[in-house]
């Protein structure tokens, strides 16, 4: 088994440091655990000139940036395939962190260029997308690049690129924000807590808050919008199992998820990424007495919290749901202006997929 993440944020945020915890941690655990370097930094100690005003240099460097992303994790990969025991592959940034350098135009040219779509490059090629934010947001007594001699960022450029590089993975099944609101032990904890939840290591129950809202500002600022297709199977051996399809302009993903309780307050959780074809074959094996949920995601980013707000096309439901993870309470929750809370449903059997998806 070999599962993909991403680990990436703005300069200064403590990535260096996560990576040996999560070697460290992981290897621990049984799982052999391979990284990708940050092909940028490799670039740069090479002579690449990432400032040049030079539109044509400038292009043609991010888009061999972007093929040798690739081909250092295709590789890695090729590798892991190899190995007989569960591998972790961790990549210091991603394909997608290119686009928090480029404006529209220039990003549209890329991906034409290239062949890519967003859902191939953000959605598809990752497991998981680790945000740790960078010093210079709420942490500005630590912000230094003395660790990185190919930066020169000013802590204002800092969280500039930091709020650019979140947009840019707004919109992924699994992006969780690692900010500052606590010390710097506890951010690399929970690094690897959410590294944890995608390996399906039992651990206690996420804290998801869930709401019940309305929308009163259209479009959300910022928002990237998806469409999701649920269906849940017959379970086996006392495991819930799902499916779900996932896309953007045509572009789909297709992801089995399989979730069993262990206890009062510990869960087992493991989702894989499918192909089409295994997608329609489990199809087969859908709950006749659960219909497929049809609904729109909207992901947005307000306050380095990371919000999905899902309006449901089929069963219809009166009103959106609002969730947002790893929050103990509703003091927690910065809550943005363009929605308005009509109750706190966390918890609450009613407004859970698997109930919402039963035939009454």
């Amino acid at each position: 088994m070999i599962t993909k993440i991403v680990l990436t944020g703005g300069p200064c945020a403590g990535k260096t440091t996560a990576l040996v915890h999560i070697v460290e941690y992981f290897s621990g655990l049984g799982y052999k655990v391979l990284t990708v370097p940050e092909a940028a930094t490799l670039f740069a100690q090479s002579g690449v000139d990432f400032l040049t005003n030079e539109k044509k240099l400038f292009l043609e460097s991010e888009r061999q940036l972007l093929e040798y992303q690739i081909e250092l994790e295709d590789r890695m990969e090729r590798i892991a395939n190899c190995i007989d025991r569960p591998v972790l592959i961790v990549c210091d940034r991603g394909t997608m962190d290119l686009r928090a350098y480029l404006d529209d135009n220039m990003w549209q040219e890329l991906l034409s260029r290239s062949g890519y779509s967003v859902v191939e490059l953000r959605d598809a090629r990752y497991s998981a997308v680790i945000h740790m934010s960078t010093a210079a947001k709420g942490a500005e007594e630590f912000y230094t690049l003395g660790n990185n001699t190919a930066r020169s960022e000013s802590p204002e450029q800092a969280r500039a690129i930091d709020d650019k590089l979140m947009n840019a993975w707004t919109g992924h099944p699994h992006l969780r924000v690692i900010g500052n609101d606590c010390t710097f032990e506890e951010k690399m904890n929970r690094v690897l807590k959410e590294i944890s939840h995608v390996l399906g290591v039992p651990q206690p129950i996420e804290v998801e808050r869930k709401y019940l809202v309305d929308v009163i500002e259209k479009p959300i600022p910022g928002g990237n919008v998806c469409e999701i297709r649920q269906t849940y199977l017959t379970p086996v051996d006392g495991m819930e199992r799902r499916l779900r399809m996932r896309g953007e302009n045509g572009h789909n993903i297709f992801f089995m998820t399989m979730k069993k309780r262990l206890g009062e307050d510990r869960s087992y959780e493991y989702e894989r990424q499918i192909d089409e074809k295994k997608y329609y074959e489990l199809l087969s094996e859908a709950n006749p007495e659960k219909r497929t949920i049809r609904k729109k995601r909207c992901c947005f980013l307000w306050k380095n919290q990371y919000f999905e707000l899902d309006e449901f096309v089929e069963p219809r439901i009166e009103h959106h749901l609002l969730e947002i993870e790893d929050a103990e309470s509703n003091e927690d929750v910065s809550f943005p202006p363009f929605v308005r809370v009509i109750e706190d449903v966390t918890g609450n059997p009613t407004y859970y997929n698997s109930n919402i998806a039963k035939i009454k």
